[in-house]
């Protein structure tokens, strides 16, 4: 396909998604379109990709009653209209259910919330199509297996329909161009093509592939724009979710990596839609990232560590079995060691906890070091309290900190210790109960027990 000149830009367009399909085969509750891949809705994806692609207006089609579709239409396309599709009579007369979308005039590309592989570069070529003159743009693959795909014809070069399976001739079935399901229209002709598409073939659908044939016998030229099998695929059920993931994962690890990160390991190592990777940062096999995760340069993240909604600053060395929730911030110089949990915390630069440690609804001042063992005891059972660790503060191994408190700079708090009250800047805080040493005692202790244990054994 001819590519854009100089200064030649695709033109804006309007993205009809349909996402009202029961989705049956996913045996679930929740709406097909809402189940995640890589910790992004299948919905969520498309609305990000069509957004990137360009489009000026998003209208999404969905079952009638589904709230939480449109919540998560409003949270990925803020401001997109939503319509809902009471009847179900084909692919066409889902998308004139967005009807007013299609007579502003502007350009059209019908999508669906179920193929979450197809990128913004494939919708920004869809486009482009209509602005070189097309009236119609289809997407398709040349598919290995074409059975029960809908398959693109062609005469001496030019689409001239898009016929489905089982209303296809033998010969026709013998094509291996088989249709993507998304299409592009032109503003000056997509309300007209769409309202002229009637239902007479064998499922009594009124098809959108039908509009493809209907502009050929308006002499209007319909274009196909081919993308590989698998960025087609389209998911129905969990093993074809599986299968996306799969993919999306593959997609993220190789823009990691271009994007100066070391994977060791890539195939161990699950990234979310909106991870964001600085350069030279080290990923050791086994980590998981949630959603909402940014990480600086120069970081090294440990094996089987796993991330959601925290941020990470420049030069941060944490794990290996490191957990991050949400809320947690990690300054520049920041180590965490193994078998070490945030929530809700924010630690300074050069501050540290290098094992066993839970550190929830807190602050920790630079250079400050968490001992071995030490929790925050931040909930009381009804509400959640902070605990505040000043700059040089150092807190003794297996302490307990009960939240709220606070920890003054440069303070020292003994091993062992139960925090209860503030600890102010500089002092010596320990809280633990006296040792007593009896001399001898143990000798006695054990040779009691080794006697009781005997006649237990010897009892019938």
């Amino acid at each position: 396909m001819t590519k854009l000149g100089a200064g030649q830009a695709a033109r804006g367009f309007t993205a009809i998604v349909l996402a009202a399909g029961k989705g049956t085969r996913m045996r679930s509750d929740l709406p097909k379109v809402l189940h995640a891949i890589a910790g992004r809705s299948m919905l969520g994806h498309v609305l990000a990709a069509v957004q990137e692609a360009g489009a000026t207006r998003v209208d999404v089609v969905i079952e009638p009653g589904r709230e939480d579709v449109a919540r998560e239409v409003e949270r990925r396309a803020p401001g997109a209209r939503v319509h809902p599709q009471i009847e179900r009579l084909g692919t066409a007369h889902a998308a004139l259910q967005a009807r007013e979308a299609l007579e502003t005039g502007n350009d059209v590309i019908i999508a669906f919330g179920d193929t979450p592989l197809v990128t913004a570069e494939t919708f920004r070529r869809l486009s482009e199509s209509l602005s070189h003159g097309a009236a119609v743009a289809v997407l398709a693959f040349d598919a290995a297996d074409p059975k029960g795909y809908g398959r693109v014809l062609t005469e001496g070069g030019q689409v001239v329909a898009i016929r489905e399976e089982k209303d296809a001739t033998e010969e026709e079935r013998r094509t291996h161009l088989s249709n993507a399901g998304l299409m592009a229209l032109s503003g000056t002709h997509a309300l007209r093509l769409l309202t002229r598409i009637g239902n007479d073939n064998a499922a009594g659908e009124y098809y959108l592939t039908d509009a493809v044939a209907l502009a050929v016998s308006e002499g209007l030229r319909v274009a196909v724009v081919s993308i590989d099998e698998a960025e087609a695929q389209g998911v129905n059920d969990r093993v074809q979710l599986s299968v996306a993931e799969a993919a999306i994962q593959n997609r993220l690890r190789r823009a990691a990596q271009l994007g100066g990160a070391t994977l060791i390991a890539p195939e161990t190592v699950f990234l979310a839609a909106d991870t964001v990777i600085g350069r030279d940062v080290v990923i050791e096999p086994n980590v998981v990232f949630g959603p909402g995760v940014r990480i600086g340069d120069d970081c090294l993240i440990r094996a089987f560590s796993h991330l959601v909604e925290c941020r990470l600053e420049r030069g941060v060395d944490i794990g290996p079995h490191v957990r991050l929730r949400g809320g947690a911030v990690l300054e520049e110089g920041v180590h965490l060691g193994n078998f070490v949990e945030l929530k809700n915390a924010h630690m300074h630069a050069g501050s540290k906890a290098a094992h066993l440690t839970y550190l929830g609804d807190s602050e920790i001042g630079a250079r400050a070091n968490v001992g071995a063992g030490t929790i925050t005891c931040n909930y009381d059972g009804v509400s959640k309290h902070r605990t505040s660790i000043g700059a040089d503060a150092f807190i003794g191994s297996n302490s307990a900190l009960v939240a709220p408190v606070s920890i003054g700079a440069g303070a020292l708090i003994g091993a062992g210790s139960v925090i209860v009250r503030d600890v102010p800047a500089d002092a010596l805080a320990v809280g633990r109960g006296r040792q007593s040493t009896f001399e001898g005692l143990a000798k006695t202790k054990r040779a009691s027990m080794l006697a009781a244990k005997a006649a237990k054994a010897k009892s019938p």
